[in-house]
């Protein structure tokens, strides 16, 4: 028996907006986001085609419609609309600043087909919304460098970058083939394969010093983000550090813990033990170390306990007072 429920309804034109949004949509892209089988879609595109939407099928690719097909303009739920308030809030102080321009000019369009009802609602909603990024992105020189990226990506051609890195007192020039960017530990960076050093590296927006668009091609074939990221271990040789902290003050690492390299955690009495992996030459785990070093202790390795007594002594000279003289 055919379902003509109006969840039936509602996922057919949600499955047509998706075809007039994308080139090709495959069958199980459609069914993972509906969570229904194969072969419901397989009945829903019919039931579109029977309608008169043209949709092209290409084994092995997918379904699109038919180039020069489309209906009137897609007019968007209160609460829709509503979470572009928020991703507005995001892309204006997450993203650089031509990024955050156009998404501004696409809200404008948004909500010119709204209801004035609804703009009123999106209206008290967004003076109440509020945004603010940890850290500085990007070099207030390259206000477009996620612009430039992205389009890079897109039309496979080569960047050139300043890159200014953590050791060295000048930005040095990189030409590089971006493979994605993704956002973690507050930063934005790119990951692409550097010409200079015949690898794969991933550069922190924020210390890109200068970029430009080339016309070179690239010259590899790349595969996707993630699978570049899933070897990021082996770039750098990683060291394993072992410390326990009081269960007390351990809750208060959680949010600060997954910058220096968290694995694990153990509970031990009314200590935890931690486990983290960080690269060899990092010096922020140390310093880190020391804002609670007074109620943790280091279990390993042994130079990491040498290295935060270094720096505790150097703390330690700095705090030195002068002696009183007597009157």
């Amino acid at each position: 028996m055919i379902d003509e429920s109006p969840k039936r309804f509602d996922r057919i034109v949600a499955i047509l907006i998706q075809l007039q949004s994308s080139r090709i949509v495959k069958a199980q892209e459609l069914a993972d986001r509906f969570q229904v089988s194969l072969r419901t879609i397989y009945r829903d595109i019919r039931s579109l085609e029977s309608s008169g939407v043209p949709i092209l099928s290409e084994a092995g690719s997918g379904y699109s419609i038919m180039e020069g097909y489309r209906l009137p303009p897609v007019m968007f739920t209160r609460e829709e609309a509503g979470s572009f308030v928020a991703a507005e809030k995001l892309m204006q102080q997450m993203t650089d600043k031509t990024l955050g321009a156009y998404f501004t000019s696409a809200m404008f369009k948004v909500k010119s087909v709204m209801r004035n009802k609804d703009k009123d609602w999106i209206s008290a909603l967004e003076s109440q919304i509020l945004v603010r990024p940890g850290q500085v992105l990007f070099n207030k020189n390259v206000p477009d460098a996620l612009e430039l990226i992205m389009e890079s990506i897109a039309e496979q051609k080569q960047l050139e970058l300043w890159y200014q890195a953590f050791e060295a007192e000048e930005p040095g020039q990189r030409t590089i083939e971006p493979v994605g960017l993704f956002h973690e530990n507050n930063f934005w960076y790119v990951l692409g394969y550097c010409l200079l050093r015949q690898d794969y590296r991933q550069f922190r927006t924020d210390r890109i010093a200068q970029i430009r668009r080339t016309n070179q091609p690239y010259l590899t074939a790349h595969g996707p983000l993630e699978q570049y990221r899933n070897k990021e271990s082996n770039w750098e040789e990683k060291t394993r550090v072992r410390i326990l902290v009081e269960k007390k003050t351990a809750k208060y690492l959680q949010s600060s813990r997954k910058h220096y390299g968290f694995v694990e955690e153990k509970s031990r009495g009314n200590q935890v033990e931690m486990i983290f992996m960080i690269n060899g030459t990092d010096e922020g785990f140390p310093r880190w170390y020391l804002m609670f070093g007074d109620v943790a202790e280091i279990l390993e390795p042994e130079y990491m306990k040498l290295r935060v007594h270094d720096l505790a002594k150097k703390v330690m000279a700095n705090l030195e007072l002068p002696e009183l003289v007597p009157n």
